[in-house]
């Protein structure tokens, strides 16, 4: 990084006086040391990122996905901008055919893929409210959050049906529809018509949206773009509210602090889902590279099996926790053949791996570290991600 240090003090402390307590200093990012970068008038809410993203980049790869076909998981499939843009406009649509308007709260539940973050920015063209359903509380909290946030409408994962319309789940009999990420079985439909909801397809609810367009309502800065809820450790889960302005002065925030790495973003850079998208984490991070016209592949849901992934997408960037990377050590099959090598080989190994981490912690990147290391060890091995982000 250019800058060498992560914090500076824009303001001394102050010791406490006629019983009130002390105040100790206040400390900045160094971009911000002589005041807050402004903001860009033009990019004031989340649909202005995305809309000003499909304009700039519209046959980027934006969403990736893995199929499983004849009994393993695929290549990445890939939506571009533009492709991922119609979706959107036709899952508005659709919303706004049943008459759903502005400010009504939209849930969406399951792990993370493209069709949830379609819904996600569906909601934010017509300046409606997008409320995770935390894909891990299970049905006591999502029932608490269907009835506490007054949703309508609840996108979900195929396999998250039974909890949502189980008897646990009492205040499911709001909803007006719910719509499956995927496709629907009769057993679905006919429980969720004996509740009065209407349920959609994925394919049926866009082909809605194509048979009754929509122009979309953008929401103005100040408007609530999502209620995330906490896990609730300590009592019923908590909304917390978050305006459009409070997602652009996030990611644009993103943006600068990126901006100080010598590696700088750019449009080939792929990030990793596999954090919860009902996290506020993993939401910025997807909307900065959207923002920036980069792509996002998600993982195919089975977290022991990340490093598959990681291995078929080739990421950039990469955001976890400890025992994520544990689980990507673990499989990382360049140990496994490590101890299948004759004792020579393997200290070779050793001696070309202490050679190219030398140079590595000199300052030299990865890539330039040792052309020799490379050339003798590393050929066949895929490169870790640029940035990794730890999440404690």
């Amino acid at each position: 990084m250019s800058m060498t240090m992560f914090g500076v003090k824009v303001e001394e402390g102050k010791e406490g006086k006629n019983g009130q307590p002390s105040i100790g200093p206040v400390y900045r990012n160094p971009i911000s040391k002589n005041g807050f970068p402004s903001a860009d008038p033009d990019l004031s809410t989340a649909w202005q990122l995305f809309r000003s993203a499909v304009d700039k980049y519209p046959g980027n790869r934006m969403l990736g996905w893995r199929d499983f076909k004849d009994g393993k998981w695929g290549p990445y499939n890939w939506k571009t901008y533009k492709e991922a843009y119609e979706e959107i406009l036709q899952t508005g649509s659709a919303l706004r055919a049943h008459g759903i308007e502005p400010g009504a709260r939209i849930g969406i539940y399951g792990a993370n893929c493209p069709q949830w973050i379609v819904a996600m920015e569906a909601c934010s063209a017509h300046n409606l409210i997008c409320v995770p359903l935390y894909d891990t509380l299970g049905p006591g909290a999502v029932n608490f959050i269907i009835e506490h946030a007054e949703i309508d409408i609840v996108f979900y994962q195929d396999k998250k049906v039974k909890e949502l319309l189980n008897s646990e789940c009492t205040h499911a009999k709001r909803l007006k529809l719910i719509v499956s990420f995927t496709s629907l079985q009769q057993e679905e439909k006919d429980k969720a018509v004996s509740m009065n909801i209407k349920p959609y397809s994925w394919n049926e609810f866009l082909n809605m949206g194509k048979e009754n367009p929509s122009e979309p309502s953008p929401p103005q800065p100040l408007d609530i773009c999502t209620i995330m809820y906490t896990s609730g450790t300590s009592g019923e889960p908590k909304g917390v509210i978050l305006t459009h302005e409070n997602m652009t002065a996030s990611i644009t925030g993103v943006d600068h602090f990126m901006e100080e790495f010598e590696d700088k973003m750019t449009v080939d850079d792929v990030y990793i889902s596999f954090l919860p998208l009902a996290h506020i984490l993993d939401r910025m991070i997807e909307e900065f590279f959207f923002h920036r016209g980069a792509s996002v592949g998600y993982f195919h849901g089975n977290i022991n099996e990340i490093q598959e992934d990681m291995m078929a997408l080739k990421p950039t960037f990469l955001a976890g926790v400890p025992r994520v990377y544990e689980r990507v050590h673990e499989g990382m099959s360049v140990l496994k053949a490590l101890d299948e090598l004759n004792p020579f080989r393997r200290h070779m190994f050793h001696l070309l791996y202490n050679l190219k981490l030398k140079w590595m912690n000199l300052g030299y990147k990865h890539k330039y570290a040792s052309r020799l290391a490379d050339l003798l060890a590393f050929r066949k091995v895929v490169s870790f991600p640029n940035y990794v982000l730890t999440f404690l």
